[in-house]
């Protein structure tokens, strides 16, 4: 069965003449060491997929290509510190660049051997943002709407940060009075303020 994709063949072809051996040979060797490595494109460039998860991709830039592994922050030999998810291993910019084929192969065997245990990567959970200042104009309107007060005082966080970012942006006093005005008709029949934009 043919498992070269027809997208990443036009890739290689497309790329420089400098990039077109060292793309050829990263592939070559992903084949090689991973005989049951899936091809496709995702974000315009070519990945390998193992087990119907990422594995690694690589890339062509104006001046270099890497080799990038998508849980390449639990991998050794890397050469590259914690940060992003995927690590990457260059820039090569001539197949002399290359790492040895050993090497190569060791990296790809140690990503296999990720996808086949089924490890993933946890991304860091960010702290929840503080709840939003609610403007003086806003809060005073409320005041006097029960309705949109009770609808306002019953959305999730989100939705009140949304409603006081749109009030608080306004540099004009005019404007202010505006939202402000169109925020209590909304709210009194219980839309969010980008009720527009969300499915029924």
């Amino acid at each position: 069965m043919n498992k070269h994709d027809p997208r990443v063949d036009a890739y290689i072809a497309d790329s420089r003449d400098w990039a077109n051996p060292i793309l050829t040979r990263l592939r070559e060797v992903v084949h090689s060491a991973c005989p049951d490595v899936e091809e496709t494109m995702k974000w315009g460039v070519p990945h390998f997929d193992y087990k119907g998860e990422m594995m690694c991709a690589v890339a062509a830039f104006k001046e270099k290509v890497t080799l990038g592994f998508w849980k390449g922050a639990l991998m050794t030999g890397l050469g590259t510190g914690p940060g992003d998810v995927m690590q990457n291993r260059g820039p090569f910019t001539s197949v002399k660049d290359l790492p040895s084929r050993k090497a190569l192969t060791g990296l790809i065997k140690q990503a296999m051997t990720l996808n086949d245990e089924g490890i993933g990567m946890t991304k860091a959970r960010s702290a929840p943002k503080p709840e939003a200042a609610v403007p003086p104009e806003l809060l005073k309107a409320l005041a006097k709407n029960k309705k949109a007060k009770a609808t306002f005082d019953a959305f999730p966080p989100s939705h009140r940060r949304e409603y006081c970012e749109w009030i608080s942006s306004a540099k004009r006093a005019e404007t202010r009075t505006r939202r402000v005005a169109q925020a209590l008709e909304w709210l009194a029949e219980g839309k969010s303020r980008n009720w527009k934009y969300q499915s029924t």
